[in-house]
């Protein structure tokens, strides 16, 4: 049997805000919440599976240089609704890492846009192939390293 990704929970500090945000702008599901002071949570899906877990349990923005997840990578069905996701980002003021959609590695027909969530958690949605010509910000390793 070979593994495979199953959810993903991340700790937020705001939960009302990170759930507007990966319900209204990325079309996540509520499926699940507790609502319990000081055990507040939100389970979203894709309308077939559980896919993340918003714990409201941090007290600080997410930290780049520390140990632990390094970016949350979501795959999109097209190079166009990758950019649907692009223009609805933008119109909410998301910080994003380059500007449009750009290639995982020079001469890849794989990439897509790199941006932040609230708490500056790194944020990727991308596809396998549809980018081919996009640019490349890192020629000497992979973009998706180093936003």
């Amino acid at each position: 049997m070979t593994l495979r990704t199953g959810h993903i929970g991340l700790n937020v500090t705001d939960l009302q805000r990170s759930l507007a945000f990966y319900r209204d702008v990325l079309d996540f599901v509520v499926v699940g919440e507790g609502k319990e002071e000081g055990r507040r949570y939100v389970f979203l899906g894709d309308g077939q599976r559980l896919v993340l877990t918003l714990w409201e349990q941090a007290s600080d923005a997410y930290d780049p240089g520390g140990a632990g997840l390094h970016h949350l990578a979501f795959e999109a069905d097209s190079i166009e609704r990758v950019r649907e996701y692009e223009q609805a980002l933008r119109s909410r003021g998301v910080d994003f890492a380059y500007d449009g959609v750009v290639a995982h590695r020079e001469d890849s027909a794989s990439g897509g846009i790199f941006f932040h969530d609230p708490d500056g958690t790194r944020l990727e949605i991308s596809v396998p192939s549809g980018a081919e010509g996009a640019p490349v910000p890192n020629e000497s390793a992979p973009t998706c390293g180093f936003f």
